[in-house]
């Protein structure tokens, strides 16, 4: 075995398995927190299912635990909740809002987020860009950077220290806080629900925006309901619901070979237009013209033609017309993006990627997140 990268909450390893020719060294995953702190030498316990079916586990195996003497236990400390629940790596946490907390008596009859953009992704993709729409936005205005808090729900990995993002916006100072609602954990803040979540993201971390998505990795079967996306339009219901401005970010592409996913995604038209019952705002990307798609990937190719841009733009608008009045519920909101909203998404401190694909292969999929994170700090003048 041999240790590699790190990063806040996890431990990237080199394992060699036992009696698998097929594989005989993988990349592993460990969380100290919950394992112990690996050593080189040492033999461990691995969970290989999903990386043995291919599945979106990012290429690691998962570090159960050491073979042999067991890991001490962690200090005493405050916290009664229980996430992962009745699994045998459960985490028990402090919860912001339950009774040993300090921020316990302000979150008691919270019930406010008092015109809170609360921007709602899909994919834990969307989150870095966000983030650089909303900066570039308030740089172009003169204002100083927003103030943003990540709520990540449960849909797709449960420990928030899997995501290399968060940690990596966390230290570049792009986010302030990581708050993870329901089963999710390993957050600054641990929520029982989104609806805490949002309420901690402004009462404690004092945040100006809320940007809302899942965890690394998702889960769909290529049905209308079976994806774990649909708890964007709970999302949306939840920050309504408390007095937030909710913010709906389209998932969209022009490069997917899916036709349900082309343009704006099947999952964003069935979480927002049939799940979300309290209105949004559903922020649609005008591409501008000129040298939009005009970035090389990281290996020099060159980038995609400005005209397969503006043809995705259009199939974009027409389908975001179904979610909004007067034939949906919701408020259409159109953004420019142009060659300047894509070179602060060439600025991020994380690499974009989203089903394997970079800024420069499907460049409509980030700029539309970022029109979010714009719309987001105009709501804040």
């Amino acid at each position: 075995m041999s240790l590699g990268a790190r990063w806040a909450g996890a431990t990237e390893l080199r394992v060699r398995l036992e009696d698998d020719d097929q594989r005989p060294e993988v990349r592993a995953l460990a969380y100290p927190a919950l394992v112990g702190e690996p050593a080189v030498g040492d033999r461990l316990l691995l969970n290989v299912s999903a990386l043995a079916r291919g599945l979106g586990t990012g290429g690691y195996a998962l570090v159960v635990g050491p073979a042999g003497a067991l890991p001490a236990d962690p200090p005493a400390g405050p916290g009664h909740l229980v996430k992962a629940r009745y699994t045998p790596l459960q985490a028990l946490v402090l919860g912001v809002d339950e009774q040993e907390s300090e921020h316990h008596e302000r979150l008691r009859d919270a019930d406010d987020l008092d015109g809170l953009p609360v921007v709602v992704a899909d994919l834990h993709s969307a989150v870095p860009a966000i983030v650089a729409g909303a900066r570039h936005a308030a740089a172009l205005a003169g204002r100083p950077a927003p103030r943003v808090a990540y709520v990540m729900t449960d849909g797709g990995a449960l420990p928030a220290w899997f995501s290399r993002t968060v940690a990596s916006l966390r230290d570049a100072g792009w986010i302030e806080a990581c708050v993870t609602a329901g089963q999710a954990f390993g957050g600054d803040l641990e929520a029982v629900t989104v609806h805490t979540a949002l309420l901690a993201a402004r009462l404690v971390v004092g945040a100006d925006l809320v940007v809302l998505a899942q965890g690394p990795g998702n889960l769909g079967t290529g049905t209308r309901w079976g994806f774990s996306g649909v708890a964007a339009g709970e999302a949306v219901n939840a920050a309504g619901t408390l007095g937030g401005r909710p913010v709906a970010s389209l998932r969209v592409s022009g490069a997917d070979p899916r036709p349900r996913h082309l343009g704006v995604s099947h999952h964003s038209m069935t979480a927002f237009g049939r799940v979300a019952l309290v209105p949004a705002d559903v922020v649609v990307p005008v591409f501008q013209p000129g040298p939009t798609a005009g970035v090389p990937d990281e290996d020099g190719r060159p980038p995609l033609e400005d005209g397969s841009l503006t043809a995705i733009g259009t199939r974009v608008h027409g389908q975001a017309l179904a979610l909004v009045t007067p034939t949906g519920r919701h408020r259409l909101i159109e953004v420019a993006a142009g060659a300047d909203l894509l070179a602060a998404l060439a600025a991020s401190p994380v690499r974009l990627s989203t089903m394997g694909r970079g800024l420069a292969e499907d460049p409509a999929a980030f700029l539309a997140a970022a029109v979010a994170g714009v719309h987001a700090v105009d709501l804040l003048a």
